[in-house]
């Protein structure tokens, strides 16, 4: 939190706390982070719990409910930052997280389907440097130009198939130097939604005795490799040999 306070809240002004509605910005790239955040910190919470023999089925509500409550600071952050404000979409968002690890747990007793990021640097940050980021750190977390969200399916708990080997979905969108549509087209930027269909590689796949080499491919796992994929928008359907 004190990382994401200076990156981003630290040159904002403060204001008494309020709500805003910003469901129709950056074409909700931003919800989706909020969701990917809270699905982990779901899943992390559960494992935790289940170290101190708790039940399961037990771990996974309280551990859901923490992966919720641990993105509240956040809105906290907003509603008290001039720039911004708290937003009900993002605490949507945050349980819909949530609740896709608790829906997996329910429905097939393990998670099938697990959301991924990956990130590219693009023109737009150089245009906006206080809002699309300065830095190539804060331009990952700023820059939703350059952010990719995936759905991977681990494809082997379905159906026969490698299971080194997932299909992903993914989603992002390119020309958002402003956050509504209208800003943009004032401005003379054509904001667009994307559509990806990727390979994508599943490093929990890999097995070893030692915990914390396990442990470190998780956390990696949460990053979407580079590999063929087909994009989709307004632009046409292009296939992209390695895209990231």
């Amino acid at each position: 939190m004190a990382g994401l306070y200076h990156l981003w809240y630290k040159d904002s002004e403060q204001q008494s706390f309020r709500f805003f509605n910003d469901n129709r910005e950056w074409k909700q790239i931003d919800k989706i982070g909020h969701a990917l955040s809270s699905f982990y910190l779901s899943y992390g919470a559960s494992k935790a719990l289940q170290w101190t023999q708790m039940p399961e089925k037990k771990c996974d509500l309280v551990g859901a409910s923490l992966g919720f409550l641990l993105l509240v600071p956040i809105e906290i952050f907003d509603g008290f930052s001039e720039a911004y404000g708290a937003s009900t979409g993002d605490l949507i968002a945050d349980a819909g997280g949530s609740l896709l690890y608790l829906g997996q747990k329910k429905l097939w007793n393990e998670p099938r389907i697990f959301p991924k990021f990956s990130f590219h640097t693009t023109r737009y940050a150089s245009i906006r440097p206080n809002t699309l980021g300065d830095s190539y750190l804060s331009q990952v977390l700023k820059d939703y130009n350059g952010q990719t969200y995936w759905l991977s399916f681990d494809i082997d708990k379905f159906i026969q198939f490698p299971k080194w080997l997932n299909l992903a979905a993914g989603y992002g969108a390119e020309g958002m130097v402003y956050a509504r549509d209208l800003q943009n087209r004032l401005q003379g930027y054509r904001a667009y939604r994307q559509y990806y269909l990727s390979l994508d590689f599943d490093l929990k796949s890999i097995k070893s005795k030692s915990k914390v080499v396990n442990t470190l491919l998780f956390f990696a796992n949460i990053i979407k490799l580079p590999a063929p994929a087909f994009s989709f928008s307004n632009n046409g359907t292009t296939f992209r040999a390695l895209y990231f």
